[in-house]
C-alpha cells in the first residue's frame, strides 16, 4: 500500500490545560501542577493552625502526589491555585468537583487560603474569578459550597460573593476522622449575573 503518510495525531490537551483562565487585578488562577509540589506543601505546612479542623490539604510530597493522580485529565473536577500577581506567592486554593452536566449543570466548590495571606481580600477576588470561569466558560448553572457552621471566614466569603444559605446537612462529610455538620450555600448563574449588573451600576 502506497501513499502519503498521515502526520501523527496531536495529543489532546488535558481538560484543565485547555481552559482559558481569568486574571484579576491582584491575583490570577492557575491549574495545580506537579511542579507546584514544593511550594504547595510548604504553604500547607505553614497553614495548619489556619486550616484545622476545617480542611486537611496535602502536607507532604507523597500526599500531594496522590492528590494529583489523574486530576489534570478529569473533566469532572478542577483544582486551581490563587496566585498573587506581584510575586507569584500561593495565596489559596479553589476546587470545582463532581461537575455534573445534563439538566443540572452543577459543581461543588471547595476552598481554603494559605497563611499569611488570609483576610487580605485575595480569596474574594479569586472566588469572583472562579465564578466567572464556572458560569461563563464552563457554562454551569449552579455552584454549591458545603461549609461547617463554625467556619465563619468561609461563610463570610461565600456570602460576600453572592451565595445564599439553602439548608443544613447533619454529619454530612467526614473530615479529620469525624462526621461533621455542614451548611449548604449556593449560587446560580441567574443570581450571579444579576449581582454583577448591580455591582457595575454602583461603580
Amino acid at each position: 500500500m502506497t501513499g502519503t503518510a498521515r502526520p501523527p495525531a496531536r495529543a489532546r490537551p488535558a481538560f484543565a490545560e485547555a481552559l482559558p483562565l481569568p486574571r484579576g487585578g491582584r491575583v490570577t488562577l492557575r491549574v495545580v501542577a506537579p511542579a507546584d509540589a514544593a511550594a504547595f506543601v510548604a504553604a500547607a505546612q505553614a497553614s495548619v493552625r489556619l486550616h484545622r479542623p476545617w480542611v486537611h490539604p496535602p502536607a507532604t510530597p507523597a500526599e500531594f502526589a496522590r492528590r494529583m493522580q489523574g486530576k489534570r485529565d478529569d473533566s469532572k473536577r478542577l483544582a486551581l491555585l490563587v496566585v498573587r500577581r506581584a510575586d507569584g506567592a500561593l495565596v489559596g486554593v479553589f476546587s470545582l468537583t463532581d461537575i455534573i452536566r445534563g439538566p443540572l449543570q452543577q459543581a461543588f466548590l471547595g476552598y481554603y487560603a494559605f497563611a499569611p495571606h488570609a483576610g487580605q481580600g485575595y480569596m474574594r477576588e479569586g472566588l469572583r474569578l472562579v465564578l466567572g470561569l464556572a458560569f461563563r466558560t464552563l457554562k454551569l448553572h449552579r455552584i454549591e459550597a458545603n461549609i461547617q457552621p463554625r467556619n465563619a471566614p468561609s461563610i463570610a466569603l461565600a456570602r460576600a460573593c453572592g451565595f445564599s444559605r439553602e439548608g443544613y446537612s447533619a454529619r454530612y462529610l467526614k473530615i479529620g476522622g469525624r462526621w461533621r455538620d455542614h451548611e449548604r450555600w449556593a449560587i446560580n448563574a441567574d443570581d450571579w449575573k444579576a449581582r454583577r449588573r448591580a455591582d457595575e451600576k454602583t461603580l
